[in-house]
């Protein structure tokens, strides 16, 4: 995994923490299951959940899966520190 400077790593940190509980919070224990019934590759998704860094295309499936707009994504746990 590519190292980013500290405030990159912990926004990408947020973003696989934010991705996971609206995972959760949709009924879904299971990120393989999730991402296997919305044609998301499974391990490539729990990439995601560990907070690496993805394309803007792919975060825009994933929030798609989990019906959620940007601005309620982002909305939520990406307070500066």
């Amino acid at each position: 995994m590519k190292k980013h400077e500290p405030y990159i790593e912990k926004q990408l940190s947020n973003l696989g923490a934010r991705i996971k509980a609206l995972r959760k919070a949709r009924g879904y224990s299971n990120y393989e299951q999730f991402a296997y019934e919305h044609e998301i590759n499974r391990s490539q998704y729990g990439r995601y959940e560990n907070g690496e860094d993805l394309r803007f295309s792919s975060l825009l499936k994933v929030l798609k899966a989990l019906d959620v707009s940007l601005a309620e994504f982002f909305g939520e746990g990406f307070e500066e520190d």
